[in-house]
């Protein structure tokens, strides 16, 4: 299979090569034929997330350019954990990595194709380093790596005045031994994966030419940034998670539909399969009218299709139509609804003390500041339960004004809604 000669220009234009060996040498190889690859991810929690995914979505561009992807999930190196700045890693136990790396599976597989020419193929180098003796690992892979080399890694500097243990200190050679072994049973010759693992990446292509005399080839992408620097992918409840039961799906589109005016033209770059033309279209709107957030409308629904489908997304903004008045509420799924007041900040009341009249329920959600004021917003007619504007401060919610089982959406004006939960 011919590969996609405009891939790289392609990557560079998206801003998903921040560092690379020679890409000369790698453009001529991609003109030669399909070239296999392989990026790696390690199972050192349930669920992958939103850096995960810069990878993931990148491994799928090389494939539909007629690349040869090899998805490594690292069930040795999982075991073990890339150093980080943060300090050393906890040590999960094997059957919580081998879950781990199941889990993982099945969460890159729905991207990559496992059919046809350049067919995926799903490693786990637990396979090969389980068997592998202390001498042996000392003798054919630690002979390769000057200790001079693997001190003068940024995260191994950064870490040297804190403390960095042996064992971090020696994943780079696990990391590198998986491209050597792909390289060898496979004919492997391109490794990629985020620029923090820039380090791992190189010493796998010096492996490489030090025990075999190979040529092979790698490349980063950037970490994704906030217009401050700091690193995406943390919510007020942690990581950007792609498993659904972590991070709700309503709640992982709604991260996408708020990001910064100044960002959304390089997540889409990053993060969908949209054409060049159509992305500068987007940014073009953004910067003439940004108050539409058409980019992030966009952005939101392609990332959320991708990771959840599109069935998914459909149900996330009937939730959110619903949720601004233009909606049928009772229509809606139980979960989506609830995931969606529970990132609105839903409130609850016990069911066996009996509902609250509609001025309690407005104080409770947090849309007014006392009973006074919530009795101003009704006489001004800026109070709704469930869409329905409320005329009467005295009135109880009734059985058939919960929806989803056991919520009550509250509203005040046009923009601000609460759910309150009945428990």
């Amino acid at each position: 299979m011919s590969t996609h000669p405009d891939l790289l220009d392609d990557l560079e234009w998206r801003g998903l090569i921040a560092h690379s060996t020679d890409l000369d040498a790698l453009r001529s190889a991609l003109a030669a034929g399909s070239v296999k690859f392989y990026v790696g991810f390690d199972p050192t929690a349930p669920s992958l997330h939103m850096g995960n995914l810069v990878q993931i979505l990148t491994a799928k561009r090389l494939q539909e350019a007629g690349l040869t992807p090899y998805a490594l999930v690292g069930g040795a190196t999982g075991m073990i954990g890339d150093p980080r700045d943060s300090g050393e890693r906890t040590l999960n136990s094997l059957d919580t990595v081998q879950e781990w790396v199941e889990r993982v599976r099945r969460q890159i597989e729905p991207f990559l194709s496992f059919e046809g020419e350049n067919a995926a193929t799903m490693v786990n180098n637990y396979e090969w380093t389980e068997s592998l003796s202390v001498i042996d690992f000392l003798r054919d892979i630690g002979k390769h790596f000057p200790v001079n080399r693997m001190l003068a890694r940024e995260t191994v500097k950064r870490r040297l005045e804190s403390g960095i243990s042996y064992t971090e200190f020696s994943y780079v050679l696990l990391q590198s031994m998986d491209f050597l072994n792909l390289y060898r049973t496979h004919g492997v010759t391109l490794q990629f994966g985020g620029s923090d693992q820039w380090g791992n990446l190189t010493g796998g292509v010096d492996l490489i030419r030090r025990a075999d005399g190979g040529t092979a080839h790698a490349f980063a992408t950037p970490l994704i940034t906030k217009p401050d620097g700091t690193k995406y992918g943390k919510t007020e409840g942690g990581a950007l998670w792609l498993d659904p039961e972590m991070m709700s799906p309503y709640a992982f589109f709604q991260f996408w539909l708020n990001v910064e005016d100044e960002k959304v033209g390089e997540l889409l770059r990053v993060f969908t399969f949209l054409s060049r033309d159509e992305i500068e279209g987007l940014e073009a709107e953004t910067s003439e009218k940004p108050w539409l957030r058409a980019a992030q409308k966009r952005l939101a629904e392609e990332v959320t299709t991708l990771v959840h489908g599109a069935a998914e997304t459909e149900r996330i903004k009937a939730a959110s139509a619903a949720l601004f008045g233009s909606g049928d509420l009772h229509e809606l799924s139980g979960s989506t609804l609830a995931s969606a007041l529970s990132e609105a900040g839903g409130s609850s009341f016990s069911r066996s003390e009996g509902t609250p009249d509609i001025v309690a329920l407005l104080v409770l959600a947090g849309l007014a500041k006392s009973n006074g004021d919530a009795r101003r917003t009704i006489k001004e007619g800026g109070a709704y339960l469930n869409n329905q504007r409320v005329e009467d401060p005295e009135y109880v919610p009734t059985d058939a004004d919960f929806v989803a089982g056991d919520w009550l959406v509250l509203r005040k004006g046009k923009k601000n809604f609460a759910g309150v939960q009945a428990v």
